[in-house]
């Protein structure tokens, strides 16, 4: 029998996308997984629209109060009881074979860590708008901290290797620092050249809006990292070019 995957999902006032992200995760080919939704106290009808699902495989949490996207990951890592951990965001979607192309694709390569490329497309009609992001990098712990090459949507690893990671809730770039503390623990993230997700790029999405978060890039480095001024300076200005390469090649 194939190995359970726990997908990790936070949401809030999801309600415009959500129906078309749980059908990408119901058309997997792959049907050995758990997916452990924390609703961040949505204000619209994000609730009712995933209790109209009626799969034993997903569940849904309904969080205490408004806490933002970390912690509502780590609530669903608190309970995820499979050895492969996946992460879907509340308004990505994934295309069929993903979760068994990304699954085979690890255990071929012995791998602790993998990611594929993904599709980075206009938010309502999910067509592209940039060129696919390409995973065509081995990532390691010292090329991630000029740029994030990994992105939650098309990211999974085997905790069976390297055990759970969780997000600091007090960090904006929540997602870099918890990839940073993996890669530290392992040699390098394996990257499968192959198309295989779908990122909405929604207009007030905080990752689109560079110049607002610098200083909080700044602080993954001074902060979380415990580098020293000089460096995290060194490290951000790297992360700022990149970025700015990473969303400026208009797709044709």
């Amino acid at each position: 029998m194939k190995e359970l995957v726990s997908i990790i999902t936070p949401s809030y006032n999801s309600a415009e996308f959500i129906g078309e992200t749980i059908q990408s995760v119901l058309d997997q080919t792959y049907e050995n997984w758990e997916w452990l939704i924390s609703d961040d106290r949505s204000t619209d009808n994000t609730v009712e629209i995933i209790r109209q699902y009626n799969d034993p495989r997903i569940k849904l949490q309904i969080l205490e109060q408004n806490a933002g996207a970390g912690n509502a990951r780590n609530k669903s890592l608190e309970r995820a009881e499979g050895r492969f951990i996946a992460f879907l965001d509340s308004d990505d979607l994934w295309l069929p074979e993903y979760l068994e192309t990304m699954t085979d694709f690890m255990q071929e390569n012995k791998a602790e860590l993998v990611y594929c490329n993904y599709s980075r497309c206009d938010e309502h009609s999910m067509e592209p708008i940039l060129k696919d992001f390409e995973a065509d990098t081995v990532v390691t712990f010292s090329n991630l901290l000029k740029t994030c090459r990994l992105a939650p949507v098309s990211t999974i690893y085997d905790t069976q290797r390297v055990g759970k990671f969780f997000f600091p809730v007090k960090s904006k770039r929540e997602d870099h620092v918890m990839w940073l503390n993996l890669l530290k623990e392992i040699p390098k993230g394996y990257p499968l050249n192959k198309t295989l997700a779908k990122y909405r790029m929604r207009e007030n999405s905080v990752s689109r809006k560079k110049k607002n978060i610098i200083k909080d890039q700044y602080l993954v480095y001074k902060e979380f990292m415990g580098f020293s001024t000089l460096t995290s300076l060194y490290y951000t200005a790297n992360w700022a070019l990149n970025g700015f390469l990473k969303y400026s090649k208009i797709f044709n």
